[in-house]
Formats: C-alpha cells, structure tokens, sequence
C-alpha cells in the first residue's frame, strides 16, 4: 500500500513539474520578453495596438525573436533579411499554418483558404485563385476597374460625406464582379453590409483574451458555450457567414446552369469542382476568401491615401501637377497613363508602406519540421509571423518612416509583385502583401485598382480637412489612430471633398453618364454585356 501511495504522489509530482514546463522557454530558442508558467507571454499581449508592442519586443530583442503563448511558440520575423531567407528562400518549410481553432474551426468550418495549413489541398485551390489573378488575367480586369472607378468618382461628387461607403463599393463591386460575375450598384446592398460587419465580428472575436486561451490551452475547448461565451459567438458568426458566401455560390451556379453568368471565377471553379469533387460548402468559402480580400484590403488603403492627401498637402499638390502635366485638362488618367506618373505609382508604394492594412502580416506563418536560423532553434510548428510595421517603420529602410514621402520610390520602376521578388530585399518596396507561398495573389489587381483609384480621384478632387465651426481651425486626423484586427485601417476621419474645377466635375458627371448609359441595364445597373470574354481557373 505505501509503495502504491508513493507512486500516485510521484505520478502527480511529475504531472506537476510538467504542467510548470508549459510556458517556459526553451534553450536555444530565440530570445525574447521573460516567461511566467502556463502563460508563457500570454498575458503580455496588448489588447491594442499591438503591432507598437511587436515592434518595441523587436527593438529590444532583436530581428527574429520568440513569444510562447501557452502550448505554442511563435517566431516574429522583423527585419527584411529574415523574411527574404526564411520565408521567401525556405518556403517550402514555412508555408504551413498553426492550428486556429477560434479563427479557423469554429469561425469558419475548416474552410477558410487563409487559415488552411499547407498541402494537396490548399495547393489545388491556390492554384485555382492564382488564375483569377495572375498578371495575364488582372489585365483583362481593367474595364471592370474603368467603370467601378467612374462610379465611385461620380458619388464622391454628389455625395462626398459618403467616401468611405463610395470607396468600399467599388472595391466590393469589383471582386464580386471578378468572382461571381455581378456588381454591387449601391451601398445600400445588405449583402455587402453584412461582409463588413462580418470583418468586424471576426476581428473582435479572434483578438479576445478568451479566444487566445482557447486557441493555446485545448483542453479548456471540452468546456459548455455558456461558460465560454467566444466559443459560441464564433459558431454564430460561422453559420451567418457561411449562409452569405454559400448563397453567393449557389446564385453562380445556377447561372452556370443557366448560361447567363457572366465570365467570372465561379465558372473555372463549378468545372474543378466536378473534377475533384469539393462539396459546396468548401466552394462556397474559397469565393467568400477572394471577396473577403478584394473588399476590405483595396478599400483600407484607398482610405488611408485620403487620410494622407490630408496630412501632407504638398504631397498632394505635387501629385496633382504630375497629372496636370502628363494628362492635361480634358480627361482623367488611365491606366495606359501609368508608366508615365511615377509619382502616382510611389503615392500606391507608399500608402501600402505607411499604413499596411496588413499591419502584422495577417496570419502567421507555421513550419512544417525543425530548422536553425542565426544560431537559433525555429521548432516544427512553431507560428512565423512576418511583422510587417516593424520592417515598413524600419528607419534603415525609410528614413523618418512615418512621413508619407513618395519620393521614396520614385526610382523604382518596378511593379509591387516584382519588387516583392527582387532578390536585393533592402530595395523591396514594402511587405504588406507578405511573402514565400502565401504572399497575397490579389497583388496584380489590386496594383491597378490603386493606381486608378488614387490617380483619378485627385486628378478630379482636393482634399482638404474640415474646419472647426467655432475657431475656424483645421480638424486633422491622427496618422497614428488604427482600427484593430487582422486587417486595419484609419479610424473614421472627416475630409472636405471638392472638385478642383468645374470642368473637372462635368468630366465625373459625364464619364458615369455615358458609361451607366451604354455598358449597364436600365433597371438592373448590370453589365449588359461583360468586356472580358473568359476567365481560365483550372488548366490540369
């Protein structure tokens, strides 16, 4: 009996001692902030504004140091060496996701493609997105950008309190334009509403202290909803979003069967589907994914270039003369105008550097085995997160990094795909969009969308702060002020929005006209006839 007694107490000793284990950090790992047992870092992780903090721990511990958070560890990535040798170079280890199990499982089935770990799965349907994307196919988008953009400028003139409302339209109205092969004609449209609203919800979800503990601790997932009230917001999210990309999905299919879509994603996607036999639910997401990324990425930085218009008037004025010059009077930019306003394309390089929507690189990174980099120990599994502040703000890179200064890059003639491969990583441009096999495919469309979007709003538009109505003074925004979550943007602001002439004006105002005239239904405010003749997703 005594020695029975003995073992039951050194059985629960060791269970102890391991139990005290968790949270530590192991030798040979790369530093970083002191542990405390259990936790590990958990509890010094900012509710807010972390990408501060992430850049601080960089500052003090160097470019590549370690958090463990719980159960987990995860490796933070924050100079452009590190990214390019690790990332880039040694893809094919650290292309892979940790488990998320607030985020992935129970906010989105499983289904999610920026969550999916690495594999025959995830390569097929990466696949599939890259032919909606690539450079080839982002080309033939352009007319759907044109009239998009004509849109959004005609609002802005006869609604310019509503910019932000005009700009998300026309990032949303493209993509799904691209993906199912309809538009979003107005705001008011409760679908896109609701894709909003959901970026929110799954942001306030994901970044709670609880979904963290759940997330790093999963024994605590055996315990009731009630008791764990994240867990059962997240399943809510999860069926309303689902039921919203599953409907989008279905609409497209049945207009497949019908012969009267649109060339669009869906199409390639129905045939994959019948190949490789994916259940709707699955397709339902990988359009939801584009949709998700078409509409708020494009939209955030478009609103970001206002805030800056704002805060840098001579940016502004500068840009403007450039178009003055190179376009003229008569007409606004397009896209064939783009090689010659390499001022405009460093405003799209800068915004992205200046305030990356992507402020801490989306979603970490996962390696799939063991690896050493600058004499540390990277485990297998470990999170690898690129920190994308830390490198933007990096003043070896940029000099005064948060003055908005396109003369940055007004020697780089190089597209922001390309630049993002230059094997010279100190004359990459910035590394919002990421990096290795995960870097975002949107980049080439979103390059153009940019580019049209800033170009010819200030070719139409000043910007300018409002006023005080009291003291007559300016009302500027705070550069500094983010919304938080996976994708940031400027906290609201308001801006004065007024057409430099009106000569300009009549331009918006008879741009939309013919366009809404000729290439639109009367009562639908649909393509009567779509300008791309087919969209390839699957050639296998």
């Amino acid at each position: 009996m005594a020695q029975t007694y003995a073992l039951l107490w050194l059985a629960i000793a060791l269970c102890f001692a391991r139990v005290l284990l968790i949270g530590r950090r192991p030798k040979g790992y790369p530093p970083g902030p002191p542990t405390i047992p259990v936790l590990g870092n958990i509890h010094q992780m900012p509710s807010r504004d972390a990408h501060l903090q992430f850049q601080r721990w960089a500052q003090q511990y160097g470019p590549v140091y370690s958090l463990i958070l719980g159960t987990k560890v995860l490796i933070v990535l924050s100079s452009d060496e590190a990214v390019k040798e690790l990332l880039d170079k040694r893809s094919n280890n650290y292309s892979d996701r940790q488990e998320m199990y607030i985020g992935q499982t129970l906010c989105s089935g499983d289904l999610r493609l920026l969550m999916m770990g690495y594999g025959t799965k995830w390569r097929t349907f990466r696949k599939m997105v890259h032919a909606l994307l690539n450079i080839s196919a982002a080309k033939s988008y352009v007319p759907y950008q044109v009239l998009e953009n004509k849109q959004m400028l005609y609002e802005m003139l006869q609604q310019p309190d509503r910019f932000l409302q005009n700009i998300r339209r026309y990032s949303n109205a493209l993509t799904t334009t691209m993906v199912f092969g309809w538009r979003t004609p107005t705001y008011e449209d409760a679908k896109m509403k609701q894709l909003f609203d959901g970026f929110s919800e799954f942001a306030n979800i994901n970044q709670t202290g609880t979904a963290a503990l759940i997330d790093f601790f999963p024994l605590l997932r055996k315990l009731p909803d009630f008791i764990l009230p994240t867990q059962k917001k997240a399943k809510d999210l999860h069926k309303h979003e689902k039921s919203l990309y599953l409907g989008h999905w279905l609409t497209a299919k049945n207009a497949i069967s019908e012969g009267t879509i649109k060339p669009c994603f869906c199409i390639g996607m129905a045939e994959a589907q019948k190949k490789d036999g994916f259940d709707d639910d699955q397709a339902a997401y990988i359009s939801g994914t584009l949709l998700e990324a078409g509409s708020d990425t494009t939209s955030s930085t478009l609103y970001a270039f206002v805030q800056a218009m704002l805060l840098y008037p001579d940016v502004q004025r500068r840009a403007q003369a450039e178009i003055d010059e190179v376009v003229g009077q008569d007409r606004l930019p397009t896209m064939e105008d783009e090689q010659n306003l390499p001022y405009i394309r460093s405003c799209a390089k800068e915004t992205l550097r200046w305030m990356p929507t992507t402020i801490l690189g989306a979603v970490p990174h996962a390696t799939t085995k063991a690896d050493t980099y600058m004499g540390y120990t990277i485990p297998a599994g470990a999170g690898v997160m690129n920190n994308v502040w830390a490198i933007n703000m990096d003043p070896t890179r940029s000099p005064d990094p948060r003055r908005f200064d396109p003369s940055r890059h007004i020697n780089n003639t190089l597209s922001l795909a390309e630049s993002a491969a230059n094997p010279d990583v100190s004359k990459r441009d910035q590394f919002t969009f990421g990096a290795g096999r995960r870097i975002c495919p949107g980049i080439h469309v979103a390059e153009r969308s940019l580019f049209l979007g800033m170009s010819r709003m200030i070719s139409a538009f000043d910007f300018k702060p409002v006023k005080n109505p009291k003291t007559g003074e300016p009302i500027l925004p705070d550069q500094d002020n983010f919304t938080q979550g996976f994708v940031c943007m400027p906290e609201e602001f308001k801006v004065e929005i007024t057409p430099r002439n009106e000569k300009k004006a009549e331009l918006v105002r008879w741009e939309w006209e013919e366009a809404e005239k000729s290439l639109l239904d009367p009562v639908t405010k649909q393509w009567t006839k779509s300008p791309v003749t087919e969209v390839s997703v699957m050639k296998s």
